[in-house]
């Protein structure tokens, strides 16, 4: 680095969206269950696929706000 760059280090509460995605599927509770289905899928399963997508959404959320 030169001396004109800055580097950004340090928490930011962006963060925080990672501990939504983290418990949402971290904690069995919220969704072991069959019902309700959807497309003959139970819903144990597409919770889970639902947040893969929305995990990708919060992560590049935090990804451009934090980005310098």
């Amino acid at each position: 680095m030169n001396g004109t760059e800055e580097r950004r280090t340090g928490w930011s509460w962006w963060y925080l969206l990672f501990i939504v995605q983290f418990i949402a599927v971290l904690w069995p509770p919220f969704y072991n269950r069959i019902e309700p289905t959807w497309a003959g899928v139970p819903f144990f399963y597409w919770y889970q696929m639902l947040w893969v997508l929305i995990g990708a959404v919060l992560t590049a959320i935090v990804y451009f706000a934090t980005k310098d």
